[in-house]
Parts: structure tokens; C-alpha cells; sequence
């Protein structure tokens, strides 16, 4: 099998262990930076070029496209248009990333959530606030990564500001209810196809509200309810991902879905669960080639 990894840095963590499992299972595996590609977008014969030369056909895609988002989602779009499987396509990596068409996509689905205000041109800053039953809230920008671009806003003063901020950047936002009671942590469940392999509980490090372990968090295995795994595998379902980091809080009203991460970092869940999660990944992307009719 012939696999190629999108991604901008071939020695993060995550692209090395997908790269060594695919290798040791006998598999050829390039890692290409979308940056360098060339798509020639034709009715008859696209083609993509890579560093002066057209590059040819690969049976499967491993998205790692990071905040590359506009032209990695191209690039993929383009390989799945030349007939690569992709781990997860493009269309639901678009809609994950964009947090207002994901936690629109799971309220459809009755996924519980945490309540969450949009408007892109607020002029009742008041009312927004109002919206998710005042401060302390959560603002953050519709499109943000690894907790940047979130702020906790303790007072409606101190909200009104933070608003204020954002709408002066012309970027969009969301504004959240604060879940108080989760302290700092949420539980990161890792959905491989119908099922969750692991979750590990991320606590925040301490002053800070965010439990990314980009910005200094700290995991640890943990056992996660039959309810919590049925909400991770719809989550991941609802948004038509294959892999997918699905962020929970935990509630006085039960489990809510914060977030849906569709290129989950594997550094940390490895760490704290001790699995192999490239080999999973890595034997998921066989199984489904296996079963396709053309192989």
C-alpha cells in the first residue's frame, strides 16, 4: 500500500509514529508539505505536482494539516479527486474545524452541548452575553486551534471588552457558558471508526481554564462512562470523521461535547494510555481499503 502524510513538519510526533507503524507493516509512505504542491484542476486529467515533478497515484491519505486549513483541505480535495482514500476527508475536516458548523451539525444530532451564542455583527453585545446565561463565559474565535484564541471572561464587563477585542479583529467568534464545575478538565476520547479506543482526563495547568497539553496541561488515563462513549462515537459520526479526538466536559447536567478534534495529536493519548494508537489508525486505513471494491 502506498500512503502519504499531508502535513507542514515531518518530525512532529505524530507524523514520525504514523510513518514508522505504516513503514514496519510493510507499507511506502511519503510525507508531503501542501505548500509545495502544484494542483492542475481539469475535467479530464488533474494531476498534482510536487517539487518539479507530477506525482502519482496513492491508495490512502493521512491528514495532518494542522492550521494549514484553507490550502491543505485543497490539497486533500485534490487527491481524493485523483481516487485517494482519505483517513478523514475533507469535507467533515471543514466542518470540525469551523466551530459553529460542527456544534450546529451535533445540536442537530441531539448531542448535548455546552450553550453557545453566534453573531457575526453583534450590536447588542448585552443580549449575546444574556444568551448563555451571563458571566463567566467563554469567547472564542470560531476557527481557533490548541486553546489559542480562547478567553474566559469572568464579568460582563470583562466579556463586553473581550467582544470588543475580537470584533475589532473582523474575525468570528463564539461566546460559551463557562461549565465551572469541570475545573479545568475535560476527557479526550479517541474515536477510531465506531469505537473508542481510549480517553485520558486533561487537566489544565494551574490559573489557567484551558486543559490543551499544547498550553501546559497534564493527561492521565481514565474510565469513561457507557453514555460517554455512546456521545463520542455519535459526535464523531456527526460530522462524518473516521478519527477523531472528541473533547467532553463533565457536567451537573451530564457530558457535554466542547469540541471535535479531526487530526488528534497521538503524543499525549500514547503517553498517558500506553496504546498504540498509530498501529490502530494505521491497520483501520487497511481494513477499509481491504473491503473496497476496487482493491
Amino acid at each position: 500500500m502506498k500512503l502519504a502524510i499531508l502535513s507542514r513538519d515531518s518530525t512532529l510526533f505524530s507524523c514520525r509514529r504514523l510513518r514508522e507503524t505504516a513503514q514496519a507493516r510493510g507499507h511506502k509512505v511519503d510525507i508531503i508539505d501542501p505548500l509545495y504542491c502544484y494542483m492542475n484542476i481539469n475535467s479530464v486529467a488533474s494531476a498534482m505536482h510536487y517539487h518539479g515533478g507530477r506525482l502519482g497515484y496513492y491508495d490512502a491519505m493521512i491528514p495532518r494539516i494542522g492550521s494549514l486549513t484553507t490550502l491543505g483541505l485543497a490539497v486533500l480535495r485534490q487527491f481524493e479527486m485523483l481516487g485517494s482514500y482519505s483517513l478523514n476527508e475533507s469535507a467533515a475536516i471543514a466542518c470540525a474545524r469551523n466551530k459553529l458548523c460542527s456544534l450546529q451539525l451535533l445540536a442537530s444530532q441531539g448531542i448535548s452541548l455546552p450553550i453557545t451564542g453566534f453573531a457575526d455583527s453583534p450590536d447588542d453585545i448585552g443580549e449575546l452575553i444574556a444568551m448563555v446565561g451571563g458571566a463567566p463565559l467563554v469567547v472564542k474565535f470560531v476557527e481557533s486551534m490548541q486553546g489559542i484564541g480562547v478567553v474566559l471572561a469572568e464579568t460582563k464587563q470583562a466579556a463586553e471588552s473581550v467582544i470588543e477585542a475580537f470584533r475589532s479583529l473582523k474575525a468570528q467568534f463564539l461566546v460559551q457558558e463557562f461549565i465551572s464545575e469541570a475545573c479545568g478538565c475535560d476527557i479526550r476520547c479517541l474515536v477510531v471508526g465506531d469505537q473508542v479506543m481510549t480517553a485520558i482526563e486533561r487537566q489544565a495547568k494551574a490559573g489557567d481554564f484551558r486543559s490543551n497539553l499544547h498550553r501546559g496541561g497534564t493527561a492521565r488515563l481514565v474510565t469513561i462512562s457507557a453514555t460517554e462513549q455512546a456521545i463520542a462515537i455519535r459526535a464523531t459520526a456527526a460530522l462524518g470523521l473516521n478519527v477523531a479526538g472528541v473533547d467532553i466536559l463533565r457536567s451537573n447536567r451530564g457530558p457535554l461535547v466542547v469540541e471535535v478534534n479531526a487530526s488528534p495529536g497521538l503524543e499525549g493519548i500514547e503517553t498517558a494510555s500506553g496504546l498504540d494508537i498509530a498501529t490502530i489508525i494505521i491497520a483501520f486505513i487497511e481494513g477499509r481499503l481491504a473491503n473496497m471494491p476496487f482493491q
